[in-house]
């Protein structure tokens, strides 16, 4: 697909964070989303760990599949008399346990300087874990084959994507405690509503295409090289 110039990298945060975002585009990560934006404060907490988790995840997910569970990922093997060996059928359970485990890490960070925000993210937090956007981001990356830097330019635009979603409905819902709402429609009901409209609002942006690779570029780093595909 060409090469990357920090232009582009540019243009693949923005087409991550507005026009392709990762919970009102794609609509993952929901779940966290509807149960933790009741408040702004717990809102920014929430989006604030997934952001962390899915930059660092992604990361370390891009060299799991590039030197683990990726085609001919572990040729460097056949220098110690290994046949060739394919570990991709083992690649999504790797990649949810590398997610596992520094949800974890992150819990004990959480739990060790903000216990307020802990208790108040509750059972939501562990839940990061299993939460599709971060899982998703990661193999959306994958899919696409960026290179290193480009790969956590996307996984982060998209955290700040799904963080920015998760505040825009946080600051609505409060506005929404003190207005007359129809009884069926409160709560939950006007929620939907709200995100809907939302995400029409940056469904707007859909066809235009920021990530498009350059021609050329003076960077020789392979870290900064598309893979072709």
């Amino acid at each position: 697909m060409g090469n990357y110039t920090f232009l582009n990298l540019i243009g693949l945060s923005i087409q991550s964070i507005f026009i392709q975002n990762i919970l009102l585009f794609y609509f993952l990560g929901m779940c966290s989303y509807l149960a933790c934006s009741n408040k702004i404060k717990t809102a920014h907490g929430l989006g604030l760990a997934v952001f962390v988790v899915i930059s660092i995840s992604g990361m370390l997910n891009w060299l799991v599949h590039n030197y683990i569970t990726g085609e001919n990922a572990l040729f460097w093997l056949r220098s110690i008399g290994v046949a060739d060996v394919n570990l991709g059928f083992l690649e999504f359970l790797i990649y949810i346990s590398v997610i596992a485990a520094f949800v974890q890490v992150l819990e004990i960070v959480i739990d060790r300087f903000a216990p307020a925000l802990y208790r108040a993210l509750g059972m939501y937090l562990p839940l990061i874990t299993v939460n599709c956007a971060i899982l998703g981001a990661s193999l959306f990356a994958t899919v696409r084959s960026y290179p290193f830097i480009p790969n956590l330019v996307y996984v982060a635009s998209a955290g700040i994507g799904w963080w920015i979603a998760i505040l825009l409905i946080a600051s609505i819902r409060e506005k929404l405690a003190y207005s007359n709402i129809p009884k069926g429609l409160a709560g939950m009901g006007m929620t939907f509503i709200m995100t809907g409209l939302i995400s029409l609002a940056f469904m707007g942006f859909a066809g235009i295409a920021l990530d498009k690779v350059a021609e050329t570029t003076d960077v020789d780093s392979p870290f900064f090289q598309q893979k072709e595909g």
